[in-house]
């Protein structure tokens, strides 16, 4: 099984190519390019999806499914992941995967981060990951999963202030990270249950990759004609007010 991964769903432009053998659900990954410059996406996507390719030693005829961060995140850059995944879809007759992008990223600290063994005294009770993506002024989208990669609570916008997770903090410990992390630190850094990275996590299709091997073998490709982005919130447009003459 060959995986094409696409994550434009922030400012970083991410494309990785993944192999699984045999019924394995753990991927080799063959390459990983990725731009952390703004507005990359529309003008190097398709460059760095043909190098990451030809960098492994593949055609991209050999791959076997394109996959695609689905959101939630910038309106713009999703928009472009989405339809560049969809048109190689469409001219190489390829199925399309999708992965919550904060999912990938509760999954890129899973991986690393070092947890004493449970029932160790040293274990956090009740561990639950929080990736947060910056939505501008106090707004972030998140969710939550546990150390086994579960949800526990849906992606979700929230307006972060002194309450936010109250109900989660009192009995769990949270660990934040990504880019809408500092926004909670703020408001929540000296509660003793709440954990903030010091490390920047960023959406990238490495995990991205990884997730949808899972996905590849339950047959959950989603139909490219109808998939949309996970855009959460409708896109606003605003009107230019006319100049008084």
């Amino acid at each position: 099984m060959l995986l094409l991964s696409i994550d434009t769903s922030t400012t970083v432009c991410s494309v990785a190519l993944h192999r699984a053998d045999g019924d394995s659900l753990q991927a080799e990954l063959l390459g990983c390019f990725e731009l952390f410059t703004e507005r990359t996406s529309s003008a190097m996507l398709t460059t760095l999806m043909r190098d990451v390719v030809r960098y492994a030693g593949f055609q991209l005829a050999d791959l076997d499914a394109v996959v695609v961060a689905k959101g939630p995140g910038s309106y713009t850059g999703l928009r472009i992941g989405t339809s560049t995944a969809k048109g190689l879809c469409f001219a190489l007759d390829k199925p399309l995967l999708a992965v919550n992008t904060l999912q990938a990223m509760a999954e890129q600290v899973r991986s690393f981060l070092a947890m004493p063994p449970a029932g160790s005294p040293d274990r956090p009770p009740s561990l639950l990951f929080c990736p947060m993506i910056d939505a501008r002024r106090m707004e972030v989208y998140c969710a939550l999963y546990d150390a086994q990669g579960m949800e526990h609570k849906p992606t979700a916008a929230e307006i972060i202030d002194e309450n936010s997770f109250a109900d989660w903090l009192r009995d769990h410990t949270l660990v934040f990270f990504g880019d809408g992390a500092d926004k909670c630190r703020t408001v929540l850094g000296q509660h003793p249950n709440a954990v903030f990275l010091d490390e920047m996590i960023r959406p990238s299709s490495r995990t991205i990759g990884q997730l949808a091997v899972e996905r590849f073998r339950a047959g959950q490709f989603e139909d490219v004609a109808g998939f949309e982005p996970f855009y959460l919130k409708e896109f606003m447009v605003t009107k230019p007010k006319k100049a008084a003459f």
